[in-house]
């Protein structure tokens, strides 16, 4: 069996197919930060790749993985979609490529596009718990990696191969194509890809703004223009591509690539009748990447990773640009995977990001955010060693972070971040793991410092410099059994936060016309809600469990029943809700499998959300039915072609998300259809 150097904190031997009755579970290899196959994995992991990532794969990350266990989507149109991860978004979920930070705006406020494009993923990965530490402190949802090869790191077995796509979604009237195109000859590998999608206005169930309930915080709110079945300014526009290259010998590799992207979204209408807000975002991003294989007598590889990115987005209103969002950053990253001694493994390194950031106003008054220089440098280890059925686990990560606004002065930040973790194999059928992490985190910047209208979010927001470190405790506890009758798996988490930052929505409002706080408007005045950082204590628990029944298994087919569901609760220490948790769902799915035909049905129930926190509004519960299906034709010319497509929403429920702060002005997706063909060779 192949040698696989375990992640931080669990890595157990393979559990063997055998006649006692005990099934073999799928080998998927987690890349973040070193392979580990998933099922092998202690900590809650969540893979998709192949025919599984490219039939849930929507326009947005946070949409292609909403249905997976512990994760939903901050959506914000359909344009943007960020995942939620036990309850967590922005800053405390990271969303990396290719095991690096991606560098873009969108942890700083949930109407930022993240400049990830899913739709050019070889696999998606989704790790929850003690391994984000390798990544940064202060991730206590999780971390996104999005893998799209890039940079080659191995050979392929062509001179020339590659896929295209096609597809299109009555949702929202989507028509989006790929086309990659990769290869390798004496050494040397490329890969090419590009992109384009078009979207137009979303399609919805029902009413698209919930006038009642906006007018809970805010009684003066009117809606003359509320479309039914359609969200108006909804529609996006995309497209990018990517160009990379490497050398690859027994001694390592080194390559680089560049990546370029471009979005234009809308946000959804509030229904006054005003200009319509859109976001044209730019991103160029360059690539560096380096290993050398045994370079030293105690090391198994050592890693190099560099990138450049330039982002930068302009929100638009009515056509013209109200405010330039600016990020120019490095980032490095340097890890050396030690040499197994005896039952000892580990990986130490170091990685920095430094930035340029601002928010700038069209008008020339002052900045929502002062122009800021942003430096952040880290050091992390972590080593496993596995005595008998028990493998333990020892990580750490300390990082300096130094935040200098133009014109004010400097604020330094020491976030430093530990966890241990062990895994017992019971049996060969029962798996049993317990992690501790305790995590630190330092304020965004616009956390801090953010003053002005935010036009995208049609919200006043208000930092505050004195926010202090974030401290989480974390407490995981895992169970898998495995048999050929059942698979299940159970994770179970418990989180206590000191110095909480979140913002909440004051019980007064800002009048833009007046440009002045209020604790209540007029009939028809435009008045927007204030959104204020701050600070206090928190606890968040909850689980995520799912059950797997093999039905039938003939020469008819295979039919598997899975049950599944999710629940996380966040409260304050001081009492009351924390906004925008997502609400209990189960449900059920049926797959039947037979050469090289796939089905699914999945009927997911989420219950109302009447833990909205203060001046939010509760979402009522949902049925949504779902139906997929997948072809592969045979192969023709040394190709492969799969045909799918997919019901959605069949029972074209309104649904309101938790987790969206547009709610009530941009329900979810209606009933729609999406059909598409995809060809590898």
């Amino acid at each position: 069996m192949k040698k696989i150097l375990p992640l931080v904190f669990l890595s157990i031997t393979t559990a063997q197919a055998a006649d006692n009755g005990i099934k073999e579970l799928d080998t998927i290899l987690v890349s973040s930060p070193v392979p580990i196959s998933s099922s092998k994995s202690a900590k809650p992991v969540t893979v998709l790749t192949g025919d599984a990532l490219h039939s849930k794969m929507g326009t947005t990350i946070g949409d292609t993985l909403k249905n997976e266990l512990g994760v939903t989507s901050q959506s914000f149109g359909a344009g943007v979609g960020s995942p939620v991860i036990r309850g967590q978004s922005g800053p405390r979920v990271q969303v990396m490529q290719n095991s690096m930070s991606n560098n873009d705006a969108s942890s700083l406020s949930p109407d930022h596009a993240n400049g990830v494009e899913p739709i050019l993923a070889e696999r998606i990965e989704v790790l929850r718990g003690p391994a984000t530490l390798l990544y940064g402190n202060g991730a206590i949802g999780g971390i996104v990696n999005v893998i799209d090869n890039r940079i080659p790191e191995k050979a392929f077995d062509k001179v020339i191969g590659g896929a295209g796509e096609q597809r299109y979604d009555s949702a929202t009237n989507e028509t989006s194509s790929v086309v990659k195109v990769e290869g390798s000859h004496n050494g040397f590998a490329y890969h090419v890809d590009g992109f384009y999608r078009d979207q137009g206005n979303t399609h919805i169930g029902g009413q698209a703004i919930d006038e009642a309930a906006v007018q809970i915080n805010d009684p003066s709110f009117t809606a003359p223009e509320n479309s039914y079945g359609v969200i108006n300014n909804s529609n996006a526009r995309s497209r990018g591509g990517s160009v990379g290259v490497s050398m690859i010998g027994e001694a390592g590799l080194v390559g680089a690539s560049i990546n370029q992207l471009e979005k234009n979204y809308g946000i959804p209408s509030d229904g006054s009748g005003g200009a319509p807000v859109t976001v044209d975002l730019k991103q160029t991003k360059y690539d560096f990447k380096a290993q050398l294989n045994q370079p030293f007598a105690f090391a198994e590889k050592l890693k190099m990773k560099f990138g450049y990115t330039d982002y930068q987005h302009t929100e638009l209103d009515g056509g013209q640009p109200a405010t330039h969002f600016l990020n120019k950053a490095y980032s490095s990253r340097l890890e050396l995977e030690q040499k197994a001694i005896g039952a000892l493994t580990g990986s130490l390194g170091f990685q920095s990001t430094n930035s340029e950031f601002a928010a700038i106003n069209a008008d020339g008054s002052a900045p929502l955010v002062p122009k800021s220089n942003i430096d952040s440098y880290g050091l992390f280890a972590v080593e496993s060693y596995k005595n008998g059925a028990v493998t333990y686990e020892l990580g750490g990560r300390g990082e300096w972070v130094t935040i200098s606004p133009e014109n004010a002065s400097s604020l330094t930040y020491l976030p430093i971040s530990g966890s241990m973790s062990a895994l017992w194999e019971v049996t060969k059928q029962h798996q049993l793991s317990l992690a501790y992490t305790h995590s630190q985190r330092a304020p965004l910047i616009q956390e801090l410092f953010y003053d002005g209208v935010h036009e995208a979010s049609r919200s006043y927001e208000l930092g505050d410099a004195n926010l202090s470190k974030e401290f989480s405790n974390n407490i995981d506890l895992g169970y898998r059994f495995n048999s050929d009758w059942m698979s299940a798996e159970v994770n179970v988490f418990h989180n206590w936060v000191s110095n909480y930052i979140y913002q909440q929505r004051a019980d007064y409002l800002f009048n833009t016309d007046a440009g002045d706080f209020t604790d209540a408007c007029a009939l028809g005045e435009p008045c927007i809600p204030v959104e204020i950082s701050q600070q206090t204590g928190a606890t968040f628990k909850g689980y995520e469990a799912q059950l797997k029944f093999p039905l039938m298994e003939n020469r008819y087919g295979l039919v598997d029943l899975s049950l599944f569901s999710d629940y996380t609760r966040g409260t304050f220490n001081k009492g009351g809700d924390v906004p925008r948790m997502p609400p209990l769902r189960y449900g059920l799915q049926l797959s039947y499998e037979k050469n090289d035909f796939s089905t699914n049905a999945r009927l997911t129930r989420g219950e109302a959300q009447t833990h909205a926190g203060a001046n939010e509004t509760s979402t009522a519960s949902y049925l949504l039915l779902n139906l997929g299906a997948q072809y592969h034709i045979a192969s023709i010319a040394d190709s492969d072609i799969m045909l799918f497509a997919n019901a959605k929403n069949l029972t074209n429920e309104n649904i309101r998300n938790s987790t969206s702060y547009l709610r009530n002005f941009a329900p979810e997706a209606g009933r729609s259809g999406e059909v598409g063909i995809r060809v590898s060779y």
